[in-house]
């Protein structure tokens, strides 16, 4: 089964590929650049849900009839409540979560949903999830989508009080999500924590040691990925 991980930037892209060993094979679609190990092609699609969607979306459709791709995957770094996500640890979403798609009243939030239209989530096929977590360590929850990045104490109180459990947020999951759904494939996504969720302090970041864990995760998980089939879909 061939796999697309799509990431945000070409730093993630890099670690992703040095799990499986080699130089990836470079092969051009439109409007970017796949990186090609075995079963895995991996791609750095831009920051934000709406570049993740059109790169997947070009990427998905770029698939030749005899190599469809089976699954994809969002794949990063990205903050981590805590204490449930500390840095460096792996998170694998058991939901993937529009969080900020919606509108703001004076009650507070509402999603998408309530609005009577979209939808605000995508969940990936459970048993993938488990399996996935077994095989890296990661806590499995859901994983937020927002296109503001959270920087103070007020907006990561507003969050999980809307999203009980939630383990992360990034920027992508969502839109590789829409691309991946309008393409009839499953979606996965696996985030290693580079920072805490909170009030914005750089010096606390801990980047190098996510990529490292990334690179680590997709080393344990790259079988089960390849291996999975769709039965439980």
């Amino acid at each position: 089964m061939r796999v697309l991980v799509v990431t945000a930037v070409p730093v993630e892209r890099d670690a992703v590929t040095r799990a499986f060993g080699g130089t990836p094979d470079a092969l051009a679609v439109p409007g970017a650049e796949l990186h090609r190990s075995g079963a895995f092609d991996v791609l750095a699609g831009g920051a934000g849900p709406s570049a993740a969607a059109a790169a997947a979306a070009f990427a998905l459709a770029s698939a030749s009839a005899s190599q469809p791709y089976g699954l994809v995957v969002s794949a990063g770094i990205g903050g981590g409540f805590a204490p449930a996500a500390p840095l460096g640890s792996l998170v694998v979403a058991s939901d993937i979560v529009a969080a900020d798609l919606g509108a703001e009243t004076p009650d507070g939030f509402l999603p998408v949903t309530s609005l009577g239209f979209g939808r605000d989530r995508f969940v990936p096929p459970p048993a993938l999830v488990r399996e996935v977590a077994t095989a890296t360590g990661a806590a499995a929850g859901p994983v937020l989508t927002v296109s503001t990045v959270t920087g103070t104490a007020a907006r990561t109180a507003a969050l999980l009080a809307a999203h009980p459990g939630a383990l992360a947020e990034a920027m992508e999951g969502f839109g590789v999500g829409e691309a991946a759904e309008r393409a009839g494939v499953p979606v996965l996504e696996l985030r290693a924590v580079s920072n805490a969720v909170g009030p914005r302090d750089r010096d606390a970041w801990r980047i190098g040691d996510a990529l490292a864990a990334l690179t680590e995760a997709f080393g344990k998980s790259g079988p089960v990925l390849e291996g999975w089939n769709r039965h439980d879909h």
